[in-house]
């Protein structure tokens, strides 16, 4: 199986470098061939704009949708995009290490979504969804928060930790992808921030890593997230409920 790695995560030796090299270990020792897309030691860079194409399709009024298909249809793709679309396709699994900043993924990975699934190249109004692109590819998060667990349940001081990641299980749903339930590596204290004594934290720490080297050796055997599909939508969108039962957080009550 060929893996990739999406790391963002400024610090060499954060838990999230960490976790990203026991991924590798975990993963080549099973015979698995890994790739790793290092985006802030790669210097990636996440604004999308029109800097990136010399060559517009329209040079008044810049649209990224239409610039990415244009440079798409005539192979004119930014290098680091065309790199990173290279590493995708050849990946079977794709992972995503990265802290929980401000209740969503760093800037950095954001911007990796907005210039890499490139229009046209990668989805169309109808490569989508359970017709995406990625179809029959897996994909997982691997993501590190500052509070602990009992923060992120319903109704808890950081947020439902489910709602706070559907925007990106979603987006990768959108590309095709099977997603898999998140490894969530919860009270990674720091910046004067402390929930539990230093001995307690560093035997947390030692936990989450033998807990996530374990959950690689299985991911093969799960299965993933529910969401709807192209047969379960009207025409115009909307769902044809209660017809077809609604396996998207798209509607939150």
């Amino acid at each position: 199986m060929n893996v990739l790695i999406v790391h963002s995560h400024p610090e060499p030796d954060s838990l999230n470098a960490g976790l990203k090299n026991i991924a590798i270990d975990t993963l080549q020792a099973q015979g698995h061939h890994v790739e790793v897309s290092d985006l802030y030691a790669e210097g990636f860079d996440p604004v999308e704009g029109p800097q990136h194409y010399p060559h517009r399709q329209d040079p008044v009024y810049f649209s990224a949708l239409t610039e990415q298909r244009s440079a798409s249809d005539h192979d004119r793709l930014p290098a680091d995009v065309k790199r990173e679309i290279s590493r995708l396709e050849r990946a079977d699994l794709l992972i995503f290490q990265f802290p929980l900043w401000w209740h969503a993924q760093p800037a950095m990975l954001k911007g990796w979504f907005d210039r890499v699934f490139v229009y046209g190249g990668l989805y169309t109004g109808r490569q989508r969804y359970d017709q995406g692109h990625f179809r029959g590819r897996r994909a997982i998060c691997s993501v590190t928060t500052g509070a602990p667990q009992t923060a992120f349940g319903p109704g808890g001081r950081g947020g439902d930790i489910e709602r706070l990641m559907w925007p990106i299980h979603y987006s990768l749903y959108y590309m095709g992808y099977d997603v898999l339930s998140p490894f969530l590596s919860h009270g990674i204290q720091g910046g004067g921030l402390s929930y539990q004594a230093e001995a307690s934290f560093r035997a947390h720490l030692e936990r989450l890593k033998l807990d996530w080297s374990r959950r690689l050796t299985q991911l093969e055997e799960e299965k993933p997230l529910r969401f709807n599909g192209w047969s379960d939508w009207h025409q115009d969108g909307s769902a044809k409920f209660p017809v077809s039962p609604l396996h998207s957080g798209a509607v939150i009550s």
